[in-house]
């Protein structure tokens, strides 16, 4: 409707979404609204009828079935207690080490993200158990905010994850190999985040002192054996349930997300942790994030529309390429895009923003589709982490009690994000983390 080059379209675009979430705006009308205003600037009316065709595909997704079905399952287990009972049997058996009750912290972080795929849950329930038993036992309180906040961003990387979903929905491939690919990764960050506070905390024992002699004996090591052989059994049923049903063919994974609810159901039931209210409120609270997921793929699917027809994935596309740095060069620079969208936008908007751009890019330069996608989503566990806007902060600080500040959640997460990025560049040099795992479990 009016002749804008597409340098423009890209640079107007690009300013007016960063200045919309600066604002603070919600990044699902920012995007939506934004669609509308220069898909009219484009195509007048007309771009209504392409915002239909692309909202219409977008619903019309089997895959994306599974996003309510892995919240819900989420939400059960969130309510249900299991998770506090997790925590105590680690942290009796982490608590004679130093750093041990942080330690801990990652490991009930890790098995719980591979129950959820939610980072809120995982760090909003570490917050409130672990946190105040942290400062209780004068641990520091920038590693213990650090290690919640890196232990609870595991849950979208770590199958069932609703980010791997959206992924592979948006790439064209399968969940299921997405699933398997990202089990090294998120392992690898894991012991990471542990080597981390293990040498951290034996170079300046203040920061995480084990618990003393007083402490342990409170506990019998016969009674923590059962606490922890009785706390695995939920996370093992779960991971087996969905991700076994998921490997050996039985399932597909939106089925296999109704297999994890229904499980989680089971084992409410079975620990007698069952209640009507609670209940109730994990199926409103799926429908509150599963909505809020849609709004943002909507306004996101319609925001990408609009910069690729009216040209401005070509532009960032040529910038990319005419750089000239070669292939990893051109590959750093995307990584670094990644980095500093996640300082500002939630994943799902970049997901829904990039992989159009960035996947031709990576097939151009001969890149494995499946492990640079995997890589991307280990690049985007910083986008929780980093501030301003890093969700994980804003989850913990909520929960936090008031001798916590920002700056100490802020500090706290800088080195595990840098975590995050050494485990990037393992993954970059041994590309068989990513890959071996789906070529063995799924043809």
């Amino acid at each position: 409707m009016f002749e804008v080059s597409p340098e423009w379209i890209t640079i107007l675009m690009s300013i007016s979404l960063l200045v919309g979430l600066l604002m603070g705006h919600s990044l699902a009308f920012v995007l939506g609204g934004l669609a509308v205003i220069f898909g009219f600037i484009g195509w007048g009316p007309d771009c209504f009828y392409m915002f239909a065709g692309r909202i219409y595909n977008l619903m019309n997704d089997y895959i994306l079935l599974a996003i309510p079905l892995f919240i819900f399952m989420a939400r059960v287990l969130d309510s249900s207690g299991i998770a506090e009972t997790l925590f105590d049997a680690m942290r009796y058996l982490f608590g004679p080490i130093k750093g041990g009750i942080a330690i801990a912290v990652i490991v009930v972080s890790t098995l719980f993200g591979a129950c959820t795929g939610i980072i809120g849950a995982s760090v909003v329930t570490m917050g409130l158990l672990a946190l105040p038993v942290m400062l209780k036992y004068e641990y520091d309180k920038r590693l213990s905010c650090g290690c919640i906040c890196a232990g609870g961003a595991l849950g979208i990387l770590i199958p069932p994850s609703i980010m791997l979903i959206i992924m592979g929905n948006q790439a064209n491939l399968s969940v299921g190999k997405l699933f398997a690919g990202s089990i090294g990764p998120g392992l690898m960050l894991s012991f990471l985040y542990i080597g981390y506070i293990l040498i951290k905390c034996n170079l300046n024992p203040t920061m995480g002192p084990a618990l003393s002699k007083e402490v342990r004996s409170e506990v019998s090591n016969k009674t923590i054996a059962k606490m922890v052989l009785k706390s695995m059994v939920p996370p093992m049923v779960l991971v087996i349930g969905v991700l076994g049903t998921i490997f050996f063919g039985i399932a597909t994974p939106t089925e296999a997300s109704a297999v994890g609810a229904f499980l989680a159901f089971v084992l409410v039931l079975a620990y007698k942790r069952f209640d009507a209210k609670e209940f109730f409120e994990a199926i409103t609270q799926t429908a509150k994030t599963t909505s809020m997921v849609m709004m943002i793929l909507v306004g996101a699917t319609c925001f990408t529309g609009v910069f690729l027809g009216l040209g401005g994935g070509d532009v960032v596309r040529d910038l990319i390429l005419g750089v000239g740095f070669g292939k990893w060069g051109t590959f750093a620079i995307m990584m670094l895009i990644l980095f500093v969208l996640g300082m500002f936008i939630d994943w799902i908007g970049i997901v829904m923003i990039v992989f159009p751009i960035f996947l031709p890019i990576a097939d151009q330069l001969g890149f494995d589709k499946l492990w640079f996608v995997i890589i991307m989503a280990v690049m985007l566990q910083d986008s929780f982490l980093t501030p301003p806007f890093g969700y994980a902060l804003f989850y913990l600080k909520g929960v936090a009690p008031p001798e916590v500040k920002t700056k100490d959640i802020y500090w706290g997460a800088f080195p595990f994000w840098r975590l995050m990025e050494l485990g990037l560049l393992i993954c970059i040099i041994f590309p068989g983390l990513i890959t071996w795992l789906p070529s063995v479990l799924i043809d």
